[in-house]
């Protein structure tokens, strides 16, 4: 579990997995990894000080590509011919613009959307990576030469990686052929397990690798099943499901189930599983998904963007489920917009407060942040989710000088954090056991965004 002594940070106040405690002494080796926590310490001469410390949260939902999609999509369409927006036009949208993206590009687009991440407290991404053959519909020399590109972003950013390569095969149920405008996400479990493969000496502190079937519409159960046994065990395995009513009568018109019971029915769903979205579920559904140990994968800003529906969270933290929150099409950077969103979607639908809770943690915010970081940590596959020996060293530092926590009572710094206001409160972020945020900045943000925006010139220039 690492080496000697790399860091240390003495926190006034930090979060671990038993809440908040007072004078905490955190130590990291040089591997990158937590060896010590030790509680009412007293701090050393030379060892930096903070006042409020969280674990970084995981972003358990990304596809970085369309974060140089953000706000070209949000004009309302076809009046004349009275075809309402949805997800589906977005998609046709998303479709059009991802034909064009080079590997060299996708990198730079990565690299600028995880230094947002880092920025705004996520310390890890799981990368659901579909954009896998060049303009043509042609595997690149390197099958994994996207992924890689991908990798490397995340290297520059240092926020750790969770890649997983995504099998795409149909346009929809019964296998139909793919339409042209999908050639560059092709993908059979023969492909996806090459990726897998080429990836695999990458892997170690910062970099876990899976596989993600797209969702049962683009990945038929065979396909599934064999790359799934293919994985060593433990390697998370993600899917969206569920996202759009459309899709679930789809799923019943096909299999005669709904898209969670088809899945369950036919493929062996644990803990390694994350169910992205999962918007449309019964009440049957949920219980299987909490039974399971499978999380489920929320993203309240994406999925309000796309008009995708709310989760039925609370029956499911009654029924013990699992959940994290991710960015996806990364409208929003944020884990605290997600985990707001996320409560905020509740009270609407249920026209009450305070509903993510439970007997145990009444603190909506501690809830939230809580939970979200256990579940994340299991989507990714690594030792994350803890300010705790055994875990990475992420953590952030927030900026106690900050009006929003000046008096603050610590029971109410995280309910402050996620519910007042729009402030970013992360003031600096330890990645990996290295310091990637200082002051609110990122250690390479000009050299990232510079050429984040020669990218952007080039594609929205064609």
């Amino acid at each position: 579990m690492g080496g000697a002594l790399s860091g240390c940070l003495f926190a006034r106040h930090a979060l671990l997995p038993q809440g908040w405690c007072r004078d905490v002494l955190l130590e990291w080796d040089a591997a990158g990894d937590l060896t010590r926590i030790q509680e009412d310490a007293v701090p050393a001469p030379g060892v930096e000080v903070a006042q409020y410390v969280l674990p970084g949260m995981v972003n358990l939902h990304s596809h970085a590509f369309q974060r140089a999609l953000g706000g070209m999509t949000e004009v309302a369409g076809d009046e004349v011919n009275h075809v309402a927006d949805s997800f589906w036009t977005w998609r046709d949208l998303m479709y059009r613009f991802a034909r064009h993206i080079t590997p060299e590009q996708m990198e730079s687009i990565a690299a600028q959307l995880f230094a947002e991440c880092l920025r705004h407290g996520y310390t890890a991404v799981c990368e659901f990576h579909y954009l896998q053959r060049d303009a043509a519909g042609a595997l690149y020399a390197r099958p994994a030469e996207t992924a890689e590109r991908v990798l490397a972003a995340a290297r520059l950013s240092g926020i750790g990686l969770t890649m997983l390569p995504v099998l795409y095969s149909h346009a929809g149920f019964g296998a139909q052929p793919l339409k042209p405008e999908q050639a560059r996400f092709r993908t059979t479990a023969d492909d996806v397990l090459r990726i897998i493969e080429a990836l695999a000496p990458q892997r170690g502190g910062q970099v876990e690798v899976g596989f993600a079937p797209h969702s049962l519409r683009a990945a038929d159960v065979a396909q599934i099943r064999a790359v799934a046994q293919a994985l060593p065990p433990l390697h998370p395995i993600h899917i969206h499901i569920a996202e759009q009513q459309g899709e679930v009568r789809q799923c019943v018109d096909y299999s005669g189930r709904r898209p969670v019971q088809y899945l369950y029915d036919q493929v062996d769903v644990d803990a390694r599983w994350c169910l992205v979205h999962a918007t449309h579920v019964q009440s049957d559904e949920v219980a299987l998904m909490a039974a399971s140990g499978a999380v489920a994968g929320l993203c309240p800003t994406t999925e309000a963007n796309l008009g995708d529906g709310l989760f039925p969270l609370a029956e499911f933290i009654a029924a013990g489920g699992r959940f994290g929150v991710g960015s996806d099409s990364h409208v929003s950077q944020s884990p605290v917009e997600e985990l707001r969103w996320l409560e905020y979607g509740q009270r609407l639908q249920r026209q009450q407060r305070n509903v993510a809770a439970t007997p145990d943690e009444r603190h909506v915010g501690d809830y939230l942040w809580q939970a979200a970081l256990r579940g994340g940590a299991q989507a990714s596959g690594r030792k994350l989710g803890a300010l705790a020996p055994g875990c990475r060293a992420d953590l952030l530092v927030l900026d106690e000088a900050h009006v929003n926590l000046c008096g603050v009572a610590i029971a109410d710094v995280l309910g402050s954090v996620i519910f007042c206001g729009n402030d970013k409160l992360v003031r600096d972020v330890l990645c990996g056991g290295q310091w990637q945020v200082r002051g609110g900045r990122h250690v390479a943000q000009d050299a990232i965004a510079a050429a984040y925006k020669r990218t952007l010139a080039q594609l929205r220039a064609l």
